[in-house]
């Protein structure tokens, strides 16, 4: 607005005959900045001129430094929403979900929502008001100016709008594409040995490439789309500015027109003001298409319901007085039964066992025990009460499991130990490796109970794994303890020192032994022996070796 008096001072040596808008502003100057002479106004309207872009870059910078923080912190959350929803999900999702495509979620979505979406909405809350404030200016300079600018502003959106259509759909498709390449890579690193011993390298490296090239071509695609928006939304900007000149120079030099050329310099000085928040917008609104694809992929994973759903009113719960007891227990897998009518106890202080050829249900009972499904009918009753009616995490905490996947962290022998747990004191975590019988072989270790053992405990041999997963199940101090197939996949003499630290930690307790070698199980109180999610037989060794049934025939099968 200091065009005009700027030009009227250069070129007449006074302010008379100013635009209405421009004599206001003159008027309220005048208030502040001596414009008695052409020396004194000039110096002050271009010491306003600095002094406020002075703080347009102050208040710019306040802004942005507000909105590191909100930023920052809003993806903060959204991580620990969307971290704390994969630790409550039911396990059965993850066997659809690629682990790697979920962490792709976890890391890169968020990661391309602050980057876009964030971005784009401080844009939709700053540039629409710019450009309605510039706006509301031109009309009040020339109404008929302005209606010709304006008709001709939306086909700017239009076309823009157009270009960036299918960018939500392209960034969806290239971030399942992300997800398969980091899949591939954690399969790769998982199963490395295997493809080093099979010379499968050449192979491993040919399915990356094609991932590799097939999300480079996508991205390839989506970087043109949004690029094109912020140059062509300024070529179109420029072009309607020039139309504008055109216009506005006829009616300038109209004899009837009431618009000063001093004015009419003001006028397009700002309507080319709002070429930049227009190309922001554009760009801001192909971000957003991208982004929102982002935003798709973790609502994916957030709006899935929990089927594992805590009790309004939980019955408190301590510890196992009697037994548990398994009542025509059935489940599918995605409609595939999985078990059939199962009725067992598991009474306090002994050991039942669970045999039974692979796929037999064996390991679906154990997850049911401890309510990672829920049964599709039938129920699990401890002392008599439908587990559904305790607090997930007291219950959980009657138990203990040592499973056949051992899972060890990148981290110290004693933080996986005392995992999760609270007020430990290494006396105990010593006395819990001891009775794990892995004591002796820590103490030979660099820095003890302080070794870290590198990723999933690949530091150490498949038997020392075990005992440290039996040690964290010692120091649980649980009354219920869950042994899925623990000296599976162990040579003799590390079956031998895990077999010790088992019996060690049986003592006392109530067991729930899943094995395929049956000399394991020959101890248990009670056998329960299942076929194709039936249970056919059931008692101790003895009585069904004497049966000579399906039991027996297992064990003549093995010797």
């Amino acid at each position: 607005m200091m065009i005009e008096p700027f030009c009227q001072l250069l070129f007449q040596g006074h302010l008379g005959k100013l635009n209405p808008i421009s004599g206001l502003f003159v008027s309220f100057l005048s208030h502040f900045i001596s414009l008695d002479t052409i020396g004194h106004s000039i110096f002050g309207l271009i010491t306003l001129a600095i002094v406020l872009y002075l703080f347009k870059n102050l208040f710019f910078y306040a802004s942005q430094w507000v909105m590191a923080s909100v930023r920052s912190d809003l993806i903060y959350s959204l991580r620990n929403k969307l971290y704390d929803k994969i630790l409550h999900l039911p396990l059965g999702y993850f066997t659809h979900q690629r682990r790697g495509d979920v962490v792709s979620r976890a890391v890169n979505d968020t990661h391309e929502i602050e980057f876009t979406i964030l971005s784009a909405i401080r844009t939709f809350l700053v540039e629409p008001i710019t450009s309605v404030f510039y706006i509301v200016v031109l009309f009040c300079i020339s109404v008929r100016l302005s209606l010709y600018s304006i008709l001709l502003l939306p086909i700017t959106f239009v076309i823009i709008g157009r270009i960036s259509k299918s960018l939500r759909k392209d960034a969806k498709t290239s971030k399942q594409r992300l997800g398969s390449l980091l899949s591939h890579v954690e399969e790769t690193l998982s199963g490395l040995r295997i493809i080093k011993g099979f010379n499968a390298q050449r192979n491993a490296l040919s399915v990356f490439n094609r991932l590799n090239q097939q999300y480079s071509d996508k991205q390839t695609i989506i970087y043109r789309k949004t690029d094109l928006a912020s140059p062509f939304s300024e070529f179109l900007g420029v072009t309607v500015v020039m139309i504008v000149l055109v216009i506005g120079g006829i009616m300038v030099l109209s004899p009837a027109s009431t618009l000063s050329a001093g004015m009419f310099i003001t006028y397009i000085a700002l309507f080319s003001q709002l070429i930049n928040p227009v190309k922001n917008i554009s760009t801001a609104i192909a971000n957003y298409k991208r982004g929102q694809s982002a935003l798709d992929r973790l609502d994916e994973i957030l709006s899935v319901e929990d089927t594992i759903l805590e009790p309004e009113n939980p019955v408190p719960i301590t510890a196992l007085n009697k037994q548990i007891d398994f009542k025509d227990l059935s489940f599918d897998y995605d409609g595939n039964p999985v078990l059939s009518r199962i009725s067992f106890t598991l009474k306090k202080g002994e050991t039942t066992a669970l045999i039974g050829q692979s796929g037999a249900g064996k390991t679906t009972i154990a997850d049911l025990l401890e309510r990672f499904y829920d049964p599709v009918s039938g129920a699990v009753l401890l002392d008599g009460t439908d587990i559904r009616q305790f607090s997930i995490a007291q219950y959980r905490n009657l138990f203990s499991l040592v499973s056949q996947d051992i899972v060890l962290f990148h981290d110290s022998i004693y933080n996986n130990i005392v995992m999760g747990m609270k007020n430990v004191s290494m006396e105990d975590v010593i006395e819990a490796s001891k009775v794990a019988n892995i004591y002796d072989f820590i103490q030979t270790l660099p820095d003890g109970f302080n070794y870290s053992i590198g990723d999933r405990g690949m530091m150490l041999s498949g038997g020392q794994r075990q005992r440290i997963s039996i040690a964290r199940a010692v120091l649980r101090n649980t009354p219920i303890l869950i042994l899925d197939e623990a000296t599976s996949a162990m040579d003799t003499e590390s079956e031998q020192a895990v077999q010790v630290a088992l019996r060690n930690i049986m003592r006392n307790r109530t067991v729930l032994v899943i094995a395929h070698r049956l000399s394991t199980v020959q101890n248990a109180d009670n056998i329960v022996v299942l076929d194709k999610g039936n249970i056919v037989e059931q008692g101790k060794h003895e009585q069904l070796m004497n049966k000579k049934g399906y039991y027996y025939k297992l064990i003549q099968i093995q010797q």
